[in-house]
C-alpha cells in the first residue's frame, strides 16, 4: 500500500512540475488545448468547440432576407454515394442554392438550419471580403498599400496586403496542425495573439509565389482593424451581415476578453444558410439585392489566380476547375465548404466534421464527390 501510495504521489509531484514548466517556458496554452479537446473526447479542435472560448458577436440583420424555397425543393434524395460520405464524415448539414433558391437541405446529428457551427478557414474568405471593403470605404488604398504602413517592423521589406489576402506574403509562419509547440496551435489555444503574430518575419521576397499560411489572414485582420479603426465583427456586420439579411447572429472567436482580436484565420460560427450568402454574394460580384456592396473588379481578382502555377488559389478564395467549370470556394480545415459554380447559378454548402483523404491535392476527396453527386441530383430532377 505504501508503495502505491508513493507511486501516486510522484505522479503528482511530476504533474505539478510540468505545469509549472509549461507556463513558465510560455506554453501553458497547452494545457488549455488539452482539456478542451483530449478531456472533451475529441482528438483535435471540433465544430463546436465555441463555449471554451471567448466571442464577439455578430448580430443577425435588422432586416433579414431568408432564401427563398425552390418549387422542388427536396424533392430529390441524395444519392447513394453522397449519403455513405455524408455518414462517413460526419456531415452535419448539407445545402444546394440553385438559382438562388433553396433546392435541398438536410440536416444531421441534431444539428439544424439555425446551428452554429466553426467555419474553420472559410474565415478567410471572409477576412479578405472585408480587405476589399476597406479599400472601397477608403481606409486601404489598395492591394498594393505596404503592411510597413500600418506596422512599421514591416516597412521596407515589399510586404502588400494583397499579398497577405493572395497567400504570397514570404512570412515564416509553421503552417502546422499537429505540432501543439507550433505557431497555429498556440494561436488556436492562447491569450495573445498579436504579440505571436507581430513577432512574424518576412524571410521570402514577397509577391513571388504562393504559400498557404494562416498568419498572413490574421496579420491582414490586424491591418484591417487598425485601418478602420473598428472591430473586425463589427465591420463584418455593417459591411456583409446587415446588409446581406445573415436571418441568425454569428460568432467570431478572439484571443480574449482584454485584447478582443479575433481569429481571423479560422473560427467564425454561423449555419449554412448564412455561409452561402457569401457565395452569392461573390456569383454576383458584388452585388445584393440591386446595390454595389462589394467592389465587382475586387471580387473578379479575388476569384482568379494571382499566379499561374499556383491556380488553386486568388485573394482569399480556393478555385478549382473540376468538370471543366470555374469554382470557387470558401474551405475549412473538417471539411466545411461553401462551393460556388457561376456558370450553373450553383452554391453547395457542406459543413461537417471530417474531411476526406487528401489524395488529389489541393483539395481532398470529398470535395470532387460532394460537386460529381450534386450534378447527379439535378439531372434526376
Amino acid at each position: 500500500m505504501k508503495r502505491v501510495k508513493k507511486f501516486f504521489k510522484w505522479i503528482f509531484i511530476l504533474l505539478v512540475v510540468s505545469v509549472i514548466g509549461l507556463y513558465i517556458t510560455g506554453y501553458g496554452y497547452i494545457l488549455k488545448g488539452i482539456w478542451v479537446v483530449y478531456l472533451h473526447g475529441h482528438t483535435t479542435a471540433y465544430i463546436d468547440d465555441f463555449e471554451y472560448f471567448e466571442t464577439e458577436e455578430v448580430p443577425a440583420s435588422t432586416d433579414p432576407q431568408p432564401w427563398p424555397i425552390h418549387k422542388d425543393y427536396n424533392t430529390v434524395e441524395a444519392t447513394q454515394a453522397l449519403s455513405e460520405m455524408n455518414e462517413t464524415l460526419g456531415t452535419v448539414a448539407f445545402l444546394i442554392i440553385k438559382n438562388d433558391s433553396i433546392w435541398y437541405e438536410k440536416y444531421f446529428d441534431g444539428f439544424g438550419k439555425n446551428s452554429q457551427t466553426n467555419s474553420f478557414s472559410m474565415a478567410k474568405s471572409i477576412t479578405s471580403s472585408l480587405l476589399g471593403k476597406a479599400i472601397d470605404d477608403g481606409f486601404i488604398k489598395s492591394l498594393d498599400q505596404p503592411v510597413g504602413d500600418f506596422y512599421p517592423q514591416y516597412a521596407g521589406t515589399g510586404l502588400t496586403v494583397g499579398d497577405l489576402s493572395s497567400m504570397a506574403s514570404g512570412l515564416d509562419w509553421n503552417e502546422s496542425y499537429f505540432n501543439p509547440f507550433g505557431m497555429t496551435a498556440r494561436a488556436y489555444y492562447d491569450s495573445d495573439l498579436a504579440e505571436i503574430i507581430l513577432k512574424l518575419k518576412v524571410v521570402d521576397t514577397p509577391g513571388v509565389c504562393y504559400k498557404y499560411l494562416s498568419g498572413n489572414t490574421e496579420l491582414l485582420a490586424m491591418v484591417i482593424q487598425k485601418a478602420t479603426k473598428k472591430q473586425l465583427a463589427d465591420y463584418l456586420y455593417e459591411s456583409f451581415w446587415n446588409p446581406m439579411g445573415g436571418e441568425n447572429p454569428a460568432i467570431w472567436q478572439v484571443d480574449d476578453k482584454k485584447n478582443s482580436l479575433v481569429k481571423a484565420y479560422c473560427c467564425i460560427g454561423s449555419n449554412a444558410r448564412d455561409f452561402a450568402r457569401f457565395g452569392k454574394l461573390y456569383k454576383d460580384y458584388g452585388k445584393w439585392s440591386g446595390q454595389q456592396i462589394l467592389d465587382s473588379a475586387f471580387v473578379a481578382k479575388s476569384i482568379t489566380p494571382r499566379f499561374a502555377e499556383s491556380p488553386q488559389y486568388g485573394y482569399g478564395f480556393w478555385l478549382s476547375d473540376y468538370l471543366g467549370k470555374h469554382i470557387f470556394v470558401m474551405r475549412g480545415i473538417l471539411g466545411q465548404y461553401v462551393i460556388t459554380i457561376p456558370e450553373d447559378n450553383l452554391i453547395i454548402v457542406r459543413l461537417g466534421e471530417q474531411r476526406g483523404l487528401h489524395t488529389c491535392k489541393p483539395f481532398t476527396e470529398d470535395f470532387f464527390t460532394y460537386i460529381h453527386e450534386v450534378y447527379k441530383m439535378l439531372r434526376d430532377n
